[in-house]
């Protein structure tokens, strides 16, 4: 009986520590993206090191802001006290954010700030304008005074992210443009197509197809993210146009820096999802020992990975950038 009474005692023991476990919830844009899977790895990995339980949702698609919302009604009622998210509708979350707050939820944005931004109490990111304006540097160094006749293959309307790294990106390239804090998309006379690309492959190979339709002599093409770079990069192939258009992106996945070593994307600015995860689920699980949120922004760093580096503009090869990709190697 003793031996009995013992094992329920520690079987007791261990239920109560499993039910003292901080829970936090993790919703993503995708389930499928390679930067959210990496995302959802490494807030996996820092939960199971912390003695955390960890709740993952997302989005059916890219902008599915009625998903993120359900799975974050599903999380505070599983008992989240913190909820990390990659916020698909920057606007239109915000009243779901603040309902969650108004049960003492932490809601912390990774990736993507909301608009405002203040509507979380802290933001994980890397600062998508600087990730824009070191590729800006980039390809106008690369472009060695050729005409700049250049084509943007952007996220959507009104995304921050998407605004964020356009407007750095001409920023970068010497153009005018509006500051970090704008959501609208800058213009510039250089600019010659812009075409909306939802970070979507195949969208952004139709996408780029209309701008050569419109702009047939475009020498530079800059791209919300790698899979819109490979498919920029098919539709100039398939126009015989490859060689002498410079294709800048963000993002240093595994496959955008194989496609930097291959030549098919000239440089991207590299970054770091799993770094996001992990600081997100360390704040969790500090909110639940002690009851302290954490606030502002904290910037999660950003590369510049090159195929060929240019006078002027720092930048790391692709050995550097494939040591440091996510996503499948």
């Amino acid at each position: 009986m003793p031996f009995v009474a013992t094992l329920l005692t520690l079987a007791a023991a261990a239920a109560s520590h499993a039910a003292d476990a901080p829970v936090i919830g993790l919703i993503t844009k995708t389930e499928t993206n390679p930067f959210f899977v990496k995302m959802k790895e490494g807030a996996a990995e820092a939960a199971k090191t912390a003695g955390a339980k960890l709740l993952s949702g997302a989005g059916k698609a890219d902008g599915d802001n009625a998903g993120q919302v359900t799975a974050m009604e599903n999380m505070i009622a599983a008992g989240a006290k913190t909820i990390l998210i990659t916020p698909s509708d920057s606007k239109a979350i915000v009243p779901a954010i603040k309902k969650a707050q108004g049960k003492g939820v932490m809601v912390i944005a990774l990736d993507s700030p909301t608009d405002p931004a203040e509507a979380t109490d802290a933001l994980f990111a890397t600062d998508n304008y600087k990730a824009g304006v070191l590729i800006g540097q980039y390809a106008k160094a690369a472009l060695a005074g050729k005409p700049a006749k250049i084509v943007t293959l952007d996220l959507f309307p009104g995304h921050p992210v998407g605004a964020q790294r356009h407007n750095g990106f001409l920023k970068g390239f010497g153009l005018a443009a509006p500051d970090a804090k704008s959501n609208e998309l800058g213009k510039a006379a250089e600019v010659v197509c812009m075409a909306d690309s939802f970070g979507d492959q195949a969208k952004g190979q139709t996408a780029m197809e209309n701008c050569l339709q419109k702009a047939p002599e475009v020498t530079v093409v800059y791209t919300i993210n790698e899979p819109a770079a490979a498919g920029a990069y098919n539709a100039l192939k398939k126009a015989g146009k490859e060689k002498g258009v410079i294709i800048v992106s963000v993002d240093g996945g595994c496959q955008g820096i194989k496609d930097v070593g291959a030549g098919v994307i000239a440089a991207t600015s590299q970054q770091y999802p799993l770094k996001m995860a992990a600081m997100g689920v360390d704040a969790g699980v500090a909110y639940a020992k002690s009851g302290k949120k954490v606030s502002g922004y904290t910037d999660t760093g950003v590369t510049l990975i090159a195929g060929k580096p240019v006078a002027g503009v720092d930048s790391k090869d692709v050995a550097t950038g494939a040591s440091l990709c996510w996503g499948k190697k």
